[in-house]
């Protein structure tokens, strides 16, 4: 029996706002008399805005009440209601991330979008978001290549590579279309990287001259060559490691990309070359696109067309955020949803060891106190070295010795588990507490330190849970 659920992806980049509702199908696979087997089967695209120019009211800030209109009504163009959501994120990518009220944007939209909706950025969650919106995934999967995606949008390119469909690493650099705004013939804005870049290649530009195609060409050529560096092609200078967003990390030298995809506003002019107009959206985008397709390096990769371009980061927001539980769970229904878990992560090294694990707790949970006092947090283990009945019993113990402070609380305890041990440890802890504390304790899902967890209403007949795993970092 099939369920569908609606999704929501909303993304608020540099350049561009917009987004996308999907409908995402989920199916029992297993036979009759078994464990029942919950996976999504299908994930479909059902609208899709218009692309807005992302609204600011300054340099540093970003127009908060105005991206509450364009939202408000494109879901009532749309006919969705916050209501009807089950899952879904809204993010906030590229330089928009670092507008001075980002995290107050993100707040405001995660409200009105549902009760499930979460509010999500960080550069490596936007990196494989928008290649798999690009479908770079699965083509690496098909073609049996390690496939890299670039997108490359207004202020950052996002690089995520697949190695037979699976992350192999990510990256993100300060090099996008609108690092250069032109108005009026002249240059209006110049990213102090972009700046440094030119001016240690013996190229002079300063904001209120005149926008010259040549000189704008020549520090494209710059920034596609940086693009090369970043994916093995050409040798990194000394001076790439500044243009690392955040002071990041490159992919590892040894990774080989053997394919490349393209995405982000820019990509449609690698892909579909223009020939005239070159500031027709004030800024460098366009004569950035035809640097990248030049660029020597980034020619020797073969090239395949993405399913998506610019819309390939709420694609994926929209449609790869969401997984299931496995089915083997238990939870407490008047619980959730909950929101924006920090994980506190057992390292398996130490879950061999139940007094590892026990001191492991003990050791972590303070440093999840806001002002001097616990909030909810999930704890997630491998649940992989403890899977007898017995054993279990003794992991729901050494959890319980280590979680007092939790026990204690008022949150109820959350566990998240990869192995499908989910409904007999929560079921072990809730005995072991005689049923006076409420425990969520839900399995199939991998989530590391500097995660956090939302768990969504059960669906499937309440057999599973849908959940995001996601980063809330704010670049600075």
């Amino acid at each position: 029996m099939q369920e569908i659920i609606i999704s929501v992806g909303i993304d608020i980049g540099t350049s561009t706002t917009q987004l996308i509702f999907s409908r995402i199908t989920i199916e029992n696979l297993a036979s009759s008399y078994t464990v029942p087997r919950i996976s999504i089967v299908n994930k479909e695209v059902i609208y899709r805005s218009e692309i807005y120019f992302t609204p600011l009211k300054s340099l540093t800030e970003i127009d908060a009440n105005e991206i509450e209109r364009i939202v408000k009504q494109e879901y009532k163009n749309a006919g969705i209601t916050p209501e009807m959501l089950k899952t879904g994120a809204v993010i906030i990518t590229g330089e928009t991330a670092r507008k001075k009220n980002a995290d107050e944007v993100l707040k405001k939209l995660s409200n009105l979008a549902g009760d499930f909706v979460v509010a999500t950025a960080g550069p490596d969650l936007e990196s494989v978001l928008s290649a798999k919106g690009a479908g770079s995934d699965k083509l690496s999967k098909e073609e049996k290549l390690t496939v890299a995606n670039l997108d490359i949008g207004g202020g950052t390119t996002n690089i995520a590579v697949f190695k037979k469909g699976i992350v192999a690493a990510t990256s993100c650099l300060d090099i996008g279309g609108r690092l250069i705004k032109i108005e009026d013939g002249k240059i209006s804005y110049i990213y102090p990287k972009i700046k440094e870049l030119a001016q240690s290649n013996q190229i002079h530009i300063e904001v209120g001259e005149k926008a010259e195609i040549d000189k704008l060409e020549q520090i494209c050529t710059l920034m596609a060559e940086q693009l090369s560096m970043a994916i093995n092609r050409s040798t990194r200078t000394n001076q790439h490691a500044g243009i690392y967003t955040n002071e990041g990390k490159p992919l590892p030298e040894e990774l080989e990309i053997q394919g490349l995809t393209f995405s982000g506003g820019v990509a449609d002019y690698v892909y579909h070359p223009a020939d005239d107009d070159w500031f027709r959206y004030g800024d460098i985008g366009v004569l950035l696109g035809k640097a990248i397709l030049k660029n020597d390096g980034i020619k020797k990769v073969q090239q395949f067309q993405a399913v998506e371009t610019i819309r390939a980061t709420v694609v994926g927001a929209g449609t790869h955020t969401t997984e299931v539980s496995g089915s083997t769970i238990t939870y407490e229904r008047e619980r959730l949803p909950i929101k924006n878990m920090p994980v506190l992560k057992i390292p398996e090294e130490e879950e061999m060891d139940l007094e590892a694990v026990t001191a492991s707790l003990i050791k972590q949970i303070p440093l999840f106190y806001t002002e001097g006092k616990l909030e909810q947090l999930v704890i997630a283990l491998s649940g992989n070295f403890h899977t007898s009945f017995a054993s279990v019993q003794e992991l729901a113990e050494a959890i319980l010795k280590g979680a007092q402070e939790i026990v204690n609380s008022e949150y109820p305890i959350v566990i998240a588990v990869e192995n499908d041990i989910g409904k007999v440890l929560g079921n072990a802890i809730k005995v072991m507490l005689e049923c006076r504390k409420d425990v969520v304790c839900i399995d199939g899902i991998h989530a590391g330190s500097g995660d956090y967890l939302d768990i969504g209403e059960p669906i499937a007949n309440g057999r599973v849970v849908p959940v995001v795993t996601k980063t809330l970092i704010f670049n600075s």
